[in-house]
Order: structure tokens, then sequence, then C-alpha cells
């Protein structure tokens, strides 16, 4: 039986090697939510990081000249790297080698490479490595309450007592609801919630609308059965920045999404093509959203009609129609966004891509899924 290999366009190898190289995301990171081959991104990153060096690409051999200016080109990066390193900063730190190797830790969470910061501190890197496994050793049990603080700060400050339960049961801690209210309540452990409001949906359009065939049906019976869409706001200091997200109902995933300081159509697109790329449904898929004009334009319309999905549409100004995708745009904004003060449009895309890919699918539980998070609740369905 001869095997069936994926095909993906230049679009979204773009996206994905811009996910890893410009936003910071690991491969792995990126490989376990697109559900895609380590082997086969690790050679799309290669290639393009080649092709910004200079166009030579893999497989062509690089002239001297081309040679020269790779080697000045990473002389220039190690000492930008160690001038960001604060030098003058050494000379007042306590002698003790234990305070040495907790900056160097510090610093190498910035994505500095240790041995680089180990010779511009002048300590031995071995040393290190050593003092940091004595570090790891398995410690005494702490206590339930530190138990509990452990577990709110991992998860972003973002669970209440019902999935912090869940999440200290799946670690191996038996704990009722009720005292962890109550050792929340001790330790000022209190999740944000904060609401704002604006407005992102323009109705008033003489596009043709469509029926509303999910009709609140917001559990269908397996993957790639049933998608919402729809556009929320992101405020930063350089102006507002939109958001297009597209979630799968069957395990809330969010399995396409775009950025962009505007609301045209071609937002929406986007998002619906990186959606369509990764997971590459049937024909006959539903398509939700509003009935926004970038939604029910000639755009998005003929792009579900290429891949034979079926457009679906809420009730005029009934925001319970889609309200799936509504309560993500609001976890999004309690657990991440309105705890930031974004400076410009790339800070706040990067840390809005890291929230999905990294926490969301990943990480996070959900009630509705049995408090599993997206990603493991889809692999156990598989």
């Amino acid at each position: 039986m001869t095997k069936k290999y994926r095909k993906f366009d230049p679009d979204f190898k773009l996206k994905v090697c811009k996910m890893i190289v410009d936003q910071g995301l690991s491969v792995n990171s990126v490989c376990t939510d697109l559900g895609l081959s380590d082997t086969a991104v690790r050679r799309w990153v290669q290639q393009y990081q080649a092709e910004q060096l200079g166009g030579a690409g893999i497989g062509k051999p690089l002239t001297s000249e081309q040679q020269r200016i790779r080697q000045l080109e990473q002389q220039v990066r190690e000492l930008k790297t160690d001038n960001e390193i604060f030098k003058k900063s050494y000379g007042l730190l306590c002698p003790r080698v234990e305070v040495i190797h907790r900056l160097v830790h510090q610093i190498q969470c910035k994505a500095y490479p240790v041995a680089r910061v180990c010779r511009v501190l002048r300590i031995s890197r071995s040393g290190f490595y050593e003092a940091r496994q004595r570090r790891l050793k398995p410690k005494p049990a702490c206590s339930v309450a530190a138990q509990v603080k452990a577990a709110f700060v991992s998860y972003e400050h973002c669970y209440g007592s019902r999935r912090l339960v869940k999440a200290l049961c799946g670690d191996g801690v038996s704990i009722g609801r009720h005292k962890v209210r109550r050792l929340m309540k001790q330790q000022d452990l209190r999740p944000i919630w904060k609401r704002k409001f604006v407005h992102t949906t323009d109705s008033n359009h003489n596009f043709p609308v469509a029926e509303n065939l999910l009709n609140r049906q917001f559990n269908p019976g397996r993957i790639n059965q049933a998608w919402v869409a729809d556009i929320t706001y992101i405020r930063t200091r350089s102006g507002w920045l939109y958001l297009a997200a597209v979630m799968d109902l069957y395990s809330r995933k969010i399995v396409g999404w775009a950025m962009a300081p505007h609301m045209r159509a071609e937002l929406v697109c986007s998002a619906m093509q990186l959606a369509i790329a990764q997971r590459q449904p049937e024909p006959g898929l539903t398509a939700h959203s509003d009935r926004g004009s970038q939604y029910a334009g000639t755009a998005y319309q003929d792009l579900l009609t290429r891949h034979g999905m079926r457009c679906s549409m809420s009730r005029r100004g009934n925001c319970w129609d889609n309200a799936v995708m509504e309560r993500f745009f609001l976890n999004l904004k309690m657990e991440r966004v309105w705890r930031k003060d974004y400076a410009n449009h790339g800070e706040a895309i990067k840390d809005i891509t890291d929230y999905i890919v990294r926490f969301y699918n990943e990480r996070r539980m959900h009630s509705s899924l049995g408090y599993l998070p997206p990603n493991q609740y889809e692999r156990q369905a598989a």
C-alpha cells in the first residue's frame, strides 16, 4: 500500500519558519502543535535562514566573498551578544560562586548560550553544570500550601480552585477543592478578572448572509466536523492589533490564527488558510462565524467554496451563537493580554502566539474536555 505524503504550499512553510525564527518558538513545540515532522521543519528553517543570509540556498556552494561575509557577520553577532551581557556588573557581584551561578542561570533564560556567559564571567562551565545538577537532586516534600502556590504560578496565575485541584491531582497530590480555596485565600492567590469591550463586528453590509447551520451544537462527534471563527482586538501602545482565530469545536483547539493592525478580509482569510493547511479537512465541514462583512465578503466565501466547506453564521446581534469562541477570547485577555502592556505590534504578536501554541493548545485544561488540554484530548481520541 503506497504511503500518502502530506503536501504543503510555500506560504504555509514560510509561516512556520517565521514562527520559529522571528517569534522565537521552539521547533518541537511548533511540530507538536501543528502535527508536523521534526526533520521536515528543520529543513524548512535551514533553507529559510540560508535564503535570508544571502540567497545561496541549500545545495549551492558559497563563494569566498560570501564565506567572508558570513564570518564577519558571526563575529559581529558574538560581539553584540557579549556587550548585552553586563560585564561591568561582574565587579559588583559577591565573590561567592553560588551567586555567579544564579546570574548565569538568569542570563541563560534570555537565550544566551551558557558557554558564552561563562566565558564572559570567567567561570568554569563544568562547575556551573555540576552545581545545577546538585540543585536538581530530589528535595524533601514541601508543604501543601507551597504546592498549591507552585501550581498556581506554573499555570501563569490563571487557574481557580477547580482547575488547581485537577492540576494537583495530576501531580499525585490528593486534596479537596475547599482546602485549595482556603490555602489560596491565605496566600492571596487570585486569578485576575477584568472586562473590556470594543466593537469589531460590522453587520451593516449588502453581502448575502448564510443560515445558522451550527445552531449552538458546540460538541461535534469528531475532529474537523465544525469550526468556529471570530475577530477580537488587542491594545498596544502603537495602536490596536486585531486577532482572527479559528477553533475546532471537537477539541477546543485553535487551529488557525492571524494578526494585523487592520480588520480587512485578508485577516480572516489568512487565519482560515492556516487552519486548512495544517488540518486538511474533508469537504462538508461547517465553518461558523458572525455575520460581519469580513466573513460575508466574497474573498472569504470563495475560500470556503474552494475547500467544500459549509458556511454558517450567527443571528444578528446574538453573541451566544458563537459563545465558545467568545469564551476563548475572554480567557486570552484575562490570562495574558490584560496583564501585559505591549509596546508595539511585534511584541503582542509574539506573546499571543506563545499563549496559543505553548499554553492554550498544549497545557490549559478545559472542563468540557474532562480537564484535558486540547492536544492531549486529540491524542487520546486518535
